[in-house]
Parts: C-alpha cells; sequence; structure tokens
C-alpha cells in the first residue's frame, strides 16, 4: 500500500443566503451563493487492503458511526462494492456549528480522495449524487467550483467569481441548525430571483441571509460580532452560523482589519478559490 496522503478540505462561505419556501416533507428551499476559501480542515488518508474504515482522531461528542468522514467513507464502499479500506486521520481548523462547511467539506474531500486512492473513477455527478446522502451541503464541494444554488442546495449553477479576500470572526456560539431552521421567525417566502438579478462582480454585497435574524436573536454574540465588522465592510453571517466575514479587495486589507478585532475575537483571514484543490480527483 502507498504512504498516507493529506488532503484539504476547504471551507465555504454564503455570500447570500434566501430562504424561499418550504417543501412538504419540511426541507427548505433556498437560493444562495456559494463561495469556495482557501482555508480548512485537513484529512490524511491512509488505504487499508481489509476494507476496514477507521477513524484516529474521533471528535469530541460524536460517535464515530455518525462521523461524515466515516459515513461518507463506507457510502462509497457501498456504492462501488470496494473491498479497501482506509485509516482516517482529521485535523480539525473549521469550527463545528460555524456555517462554513466544515463536516460537509471533510466528507466532501473523503468521497474525492477516495475516488482517486482506490481507483474508482466515479465521475463528478455520481459523486455529487452520493453527497447529498450525506448532507445538503456536501454537493457544492464535491461539484468544486463557486455555484449559484438553489433547491435545498443541491442544484448548482457555476458562477465566475471576482478575486477576493475575507474577514472570517468565529464567534463563541455553536448554532443548532435545526432550531435556525424551525423558528417561526424565519422568513420562508424571500423573493425568488434568477441570476441575471445580480452581478458576479458585486455579489459579495448582494441580498441578504434569511437565517441571519433568528441566529443573532438566539445568540446575540453573533450579533456583536457582526456589529464590529460592520464598521469596515458589508459585514453578514454565513449559513446558519455563528460565522460572519466581510470581502475586501485585496489580502493587504483583510489583514489591516482583521489586526484590528478585539481581543478575544477569534477567526481568520482566507482569499476566494476559483475551484476546490481536489477538482481533478473526478471527471465530469
Amino acid at each position: 500500500m502507498k504512504a498516507a496522503q493529506t488532503f484539504p478540505a476547504p471551507a465555504k462561505l454564503n455570500l447570500f443566503l434566501h430562504i424561499v419556501g418550504q417543501r412538504a416533507d419540511g426541507y427548505h428551499l433556498l437560493q444562495s451563493v456559494f463561495r469556495l476559501i482557501d482555508f480548512g480542515d485537513e484529512l490524511t488518508l491512509q488505504v487499508r487492503a481489509d476494507g476496514k474504515v477507521a477513524l484516529l482522531t474521533p471528535l469530541p461528542g460524536v460517535p464515530v458511526e455518525k462521523d461524515l468522514c466515516v459515513r461518507a467513507a463506507r457510502l462509497l464502499q457501498q456504492h462501488t462494492d470496494c473491498p479497501l479500506g482506509v485509516d482516517i486521520a482529521l485535523r480539525k481548523t473549521l469550527p463545528m456549528g460555524g456555517g462554513v462547511g466544515g463536516g460537509s467539506s471533510d466528507a466532501a474531500t473523503m468521497l474525492l480522495a477516495l475516488n482517486r486512492l482506490w481507483q474508482l473513477d466515479l465521475p463528478r455527478a455520481e459523486l455529487q449524487m452520493l453527497a447529498l446522502r450525506l448532507g445538503a451541503d456536501v454537493p457544492i464541494f464535491v461539484f468544486g467550483r463557486n455555484a449559484f444554488a438553489e433547491g435545498v442546495g443541491e442544484q448548482l449553477t457555476a458562477i465566475e467569481l471576482p478575486p477576493e479576500w475575507y474577514v472570517v470572526l468565529t464567534p463563541p456560539a455553536h448554532v443548532a441548525t435545526a432550531d435556525i431552521f424551525k423558528s417561526r421567525e424565519l422568513t420562508r417566502d424571500t423573493k425568488v430571483i434568477k441570476m441575471a438579478d445580480f452581478s458576479p462582480v458585486s455579489v459579495s454585497h448582494f441580498g441578504h441571509n434569511d437565517l441571519q435574524t433568528v441566529a443573532t436573536r438566539l445568540y446575540p454574540v453573533i450579533a456583536e460580532y457582526i456589529d464590529w465588522l460592520k464598521a469596515y465592510g458589508d459585514a453578514r453571517m454565513t449559513g446558519s452560523g455563528a460565522c460572519v466575514f466581510a470581502p475586501f479587495d485585496n489580502e493587504a486589507a483583510a489583514l489591516d482589519v482583521f489586526s484590528r478585532r478585539p481581543a478575544g475575537y477569534n477567526g481568520f483571514v482566507a482569499r476566494g478559490l476559483d475551484r476546490h484543490p481536489l477538482w481533478d480527483f473526478s471527471h465530469d
């Protein structure tokens, strides 16, 4: 067997997030633009010949059977009847409950990396189908490009976005996504838009995040972080929170604002990506 290899699992930002309806099964219909960024987790994988999927770095409070990395590997095994297994070591950098897609990105990196390591050669569309079974945010990372998303987040149209840098702050709150979506205060009837309604050049300043009002009520610390960052740019929350961000034209401007953050404010500066680092691990 080959030596262990390390693979990136980048974060995403929702440049806007509109809830436009709700299906009969309870799932919410949304419209959003996903932006991939060059900051994230890392997965070190070692192929096994015995078919066992072993997580060497379990996350506190997450049963191994429910871990998205383990579920992704086993789903791919079952789908392809692959006899191989894998040892998984996860270096977790992204906050859980942060709205930056950490667990979803980890799962997608598992699918993409094992597609290469296990020599499965599955097309991207097939991997995206499997990804949706793991969670609504997993397909965007397999899709591998910035995208306008519709449906429950699985209907993806590639979009070219300008170079931008982001200050991302991580408030000390672990947001329960389910609590946000079941809130009676959540707006579920934002007007449906088309891609022609916004310019990719200025999309970072377009629209809003419908989940933000509910999240800031439940977790006031998120509102504090947004209010501070608003002094320097168009600050908003990503996903269901808790992370908040603002776009900047260049790295120097983003680093300058990040250096001004109050004591105790954690976060990072990241560059927007055009494609996922593992883009070529699958094919169209």
